[in-house]
């Protein structure tokens, strides 16, 4: 693989789910039990060959300095590029950026430090694999300047969105910012590739400009201008743009193909806590679900991711939830349909339920 160093936003699409965001940034979110939506970026990137990244923080990054650390559960730990915590603000400003650009600006000097050829941007809101190689040895094979990774699925409206018109040959003959269209789209996942030297001229030239937005000073004017082509991303992918969306991606995982695809064939890094196995006492029933270390289960428990340390009273009935960790469930609660941030208490007898397209959550520390 052409030497390639990596760039992941934390925190650009924060605003998405606010539910989740409140004390922590995108990238920390959990996932399916043991992980945080930033594990995918990052094992994405080792997995193709990229051993210097470039994190770039905003606010609320405590919760995601402590589940990177030095980045040694990635192999990121060295004493030549490894995992680097970029400052939410370039040399040039005290003022945390307020879009991709403006962090991009901020990343500058991280970018003229490498030496590496070419730079991998992503976000860290998305669950998918990919081999990035691959993207970079379609970007040489085209001569591209720019190469956007598209995925095909019915448009999800959120804050901000992008999709693609391409021809025959991937190149990106039209760009739509927020489309008002519906149905089945390439839309852009937000990884994208391109020389660094070029990435820093752009960048550059953007400051000049006085431009404001990647996108639609960037990109879209550049359809016409830039060689730009897309490169599509095959099978799973879930994108974090709501709640409801949060909670279907981890409900995917009960589904065993999905589960396979996501984690089968190369291995998704984490930061690794040792607990003790779950305990399930002599009244406990659990069908179909996740359950994480640490757990302990009396009552029934169906359909349900749960996270480490979480305890299911006695006669409790917990079904289609998404429990994070040290929840506590008291004796003959009834749930369906409930998200509940990390140590929350439900006390005893208590009956919550949402439902399929609008759960019910329960904020971080919650005591109901």
């Amino acid at each position: 693989m052409a030497s390639t160093v990596g760039v992941i936003f934390s925190s650009i699409n924060d605003e998405s789910v606010p539910e989740l965001t409140r004390a922590r940034s995108m990238a920390s979110i959990p996932y399916g039990g043991r992980y945080r939506l930033v594990d995918f970026a990052l094992s994405n990137m080792v997995n193709s060959g990229i051993t210097t990244v470039g994190m770039l923080t905003k606010n609320n990054y405590q919760s995601l300095m402590d589940h990177l650390g030095s980045g040694k559960n990635w192999d990121l730990a060295r004493k030549e590029g490894g995992l680097i915590l970029l400052p939410p603000y370039s040399d040039e400003s005290e003022i945390l950026y307020k879009n991709r650009l403006e962090a991009l600006k901020g990343a500058t000097a991280f970018l003229k430090k490498a030496k590496e050829d070419f730079v991998v941007l992503t976000d860290s809101d998305s669950i998918y694999r990919l081999d990035y190689s691959k993207v970079i040895e379609y970007h040489i094979s085209k001569n591209a300047d720019i190469t956007m990774v598209y995925h095909e699925h019915e448009l999800v409206k959120s804050h901000y969105y992008m999709t693609l018109n391409t021809a025959k040959d991937g190149r990106i003959t039209g760009l739509e910012i927020n489309p008002a269209a519906s149905g089945i789209k390439k839309n852009y996942i937000n990884v994208m590739v391109a020389r660094r030297t070029y990435l820093l001229r752009l960048v550059q030239d953007a400051i000049q400009h006085g431009y404001t937005s990647f996108g639609r000073d960037i990109l879209s004017p550049g359809v016409k201008s830039l060689n730009m082509y897309a490169y599509k991303l095959e099978g799973y992918y879930a994108s974090i743009t709501s709640i409801n969306a949060y909670f279907n991606a981890n409900m995917d995982l009960l589904n065993k193909n999905i589960r396979n695809e996501i984690f089968g064939d190369r291995d998704v890094y984490t930061k690794v806590n040792d607990s003790a196995p779950a305990k399930f006492l002599s009244e406990a029933k659990v069908r179909n679900s996740l359950i994480s270390d640490g757990c302990v289960i009396e009552g029934e428990v169906e359909n349900c991711i749960l996270f480490r340390g979480v305890k299911i009273g006695k006669g409790a009935v917990v079904k289609n939830c998404i429990l994070m960790t040290d929840n506590i469930i008291g004796d003959g609660c009834n749930l369906a349909y409930v998200g509940s941030d990390k140590n929350s208490v439900i006390r005893d007898g208590r009956v919550l339920a949402g439902c399929e397209i609008q759960p019910y959550f329960i904020n971080k520390g919650s005591l109901i």
